[in-house]
């Protein structure tokens, strides 16, 4: 992989790695570490998801989360190779799970230090997509690939600094959901491309345009494991992005947020190009 730039000398105009290598350089001091929890929905060649009946729908929603058996969880096969797959490429992919819609999945990739969970996360999106390739299914990023009763698809992404991680850090994640709750709008304008049909309050996600943490809420903007309640100290968990979304950018907006802008990172252009990227141009400039 590497990263695209014009024949004038400058970035392309989808390269978010530049400007959020510069976020994190500038504030290296801090030891950033992410994770990115992955959703995804596999579907059949002819575009509706895997394993769901023909110009119908499946039972509701419930036996399908972390499931077990026929009938409950589809395509595990492809989940397994990928994951294989990943592992060879030395990706620090670290778990996967059927998630709550059926035909949908997780795969988690973290904790990696700083730029290298931005590298490592768009590796593992090819490797899926060339996957899926080989059992004659599609992937969709789609943060609400079905309308209706059914949960959305969205990319969690975990944050620590080294502040946070030593005891007493829980004031350094307070003082984080304080910078946060300021700067709503500019992080939803990068995390994802029809994010709102997804962010409605419902199907454990939290209001589109309106901020909001807690210890243990599923439904808040930023969920604070009770583990790390309880010690004092660890990590946050931004609910927000959607599936779709670019860890650059989103890992590049939280650094600036917590720590502060830096010359020559324009958080503008990531709204700007947030606006005008689809996945699939995304991924065509990020293969290697």
């Amino acid at each position: 992989m590497c990263e695209t730039w014009g024949s004038d000398g400058k970035p392309n105009a989808y390269n978010f790695r530049h400007d959020a290598a510069i976020l994190m350089k500038a504030h290296a001091s801090h030891e950033f570490w992410f994770g990115l929890e992955q959703e995804y929905t596999l579907l059949d060649a002819q575009g509706w998801p895997y394993g769901w009946p023909k110009n119908g729908f499946p039972a509701p929603q419930g036996p399908y989360y972390c499931g077990v058996g026929t009938g409950k969880v589809f395509c595990r096969d492809i989940v397994e190779a990928h994951y294989k797959a990943c592992m060879y490429a030395n990706i620090n992919i670290s778990g996967t799970n059927a998630e709550v819609m059926p035909a949908q999945w997780e795969y988690q990739v973290g904790p990696c230090p700083g730029i290298e969970l931005g590298d490592q996360l768009w590796m593992s999106r090819f490797i899926l997509h060339r996957v899926a390739e080989e059992f004659g299914a599609k992937v969709t990023f789609a943060p609400k690939p079905i309308p209706g009763d059914w949960n959305g698809a969205g990319l969690h992404t975990n944050v620590s600094t080294k502040e946070m991680r030593a005891d007493g850090g829980m004031k350094h994640i307070e003082a984080a959901m304080e910078k946060l709750a300021e700067r709503q709008k500019e992080h939803m304008s990068v995390y994802g491309e029809d994010n709102a049909l997804r962010m409605t309050g419902k199907h454990e996600t939290s209001s589109y345009d309106k901020f909001t943490w807690g210890v243990a809420n599923r439904g808040s903007s930023v969920r604070v494991p009770r583990a790390c309640a309880e010690e004092g100290k660890g990590y946050f968990e931004d609910r927000r992005p959607a599936s779709n979304g670019d860890p650059y950018q989103i890992t590049g907006i939280m650094v600036e947020t917590l720590c502060g802008k830096v010359e020559g990172a324009d958080v503008a252009q990531f709204a700007k190009g947030a606006e005008q990227v689809e996945l699939e141009m995304v991924v065509e400039v990020n293969k290697p």
